[in-house]
């Protein structure tokens, strides 16, 4: 089995590193978590409840523990899944340091972890995690970029058997932070959520 590929940047890291390096930018970065809630004039939208097929709308804004419904494609099948985000949690530096060595310091890890549900019984099974992202306290991103796993953060992807409306499966996504911005939102920006990504705060 290949190892997974690691990159880290932070923000003002000076000239190391290559053009990966620069502070993360996207479009879904870009807007601030906070607008969901901008137009006073109507209630934001709830979170899904539990059940429920109803897809959740781009741009809803969401607590730790809220679920949200959202379209998923796999090789085997098109249907519905829910995300749950369960913690934003900081993660073991020292396991962190020990893997990523120099590239870790100034860099705080983020733990992410996640419950899967397969809403409609979709043959899903050995489906990848959906990605979910780090904000900042603006909103954007938190200017790091991670892509591996730790012992104590294993990026998992859906069993065998989650192909059964109700089926679930756990997951975490290692992210960071820094000391002077650190990640205390989440934010899934696949496909129809580009533009305006689903938000979860603690």
């Amino acid at each position: 089995m290949s190892a997974a590929a690691i990159t880290l940047s932070a923000c003002g890291g000076g000239e190391e590193g290559d053009a990966s390096a620069a502070p993360e930018t996207s479009a879904s970065a870009a807007a601030p978590s906070d607008e969901v809630a901008a137009d006073d004039s109507s209630e934001a939208p709830a979170p899904a409840e539990p059940g429920s097929a109803e897809v959740t709308p781009p741009g809803t804004a969401l607590k730790v523990g809220d679920r949200a419904v959202v379209p998923f494609e796999s090789s085997d099948a098109t249907g519905k899944i829910a995300i749950t985000v369960t913690a934003i949690e900081p993660g073991d530096k020292a396991e962190f340091e020990s893997k990523f060595g120099d590239k870790a310091q100034g860099i705080d890890p983020v733990y992410i972890r996640y419950t899967i549900e397969n809403v409609e019984g979709g043959d899903f099974s050995y489906s990848s995690a959906p990605r979910l992202r780090a904000l900042g306290a603006d909103g954007t991103g938190t200017g790091v970029i991670v892509s591996g796993d730790l012992g104590t953060c294993e990026s998992d992807s859906a069993p065998k058997d989650f192909t059964a409306p109700g089926a679930t499966y756990e997951t975490c996504r290692l992210q960071g932070g820094t000391p002077d911005n650190p990640a205390v939102g989440v934010e899934y920006s696949d496909d129809d959520y580009s533009d305006d990504p689903i938000v979860w705060t603690a």
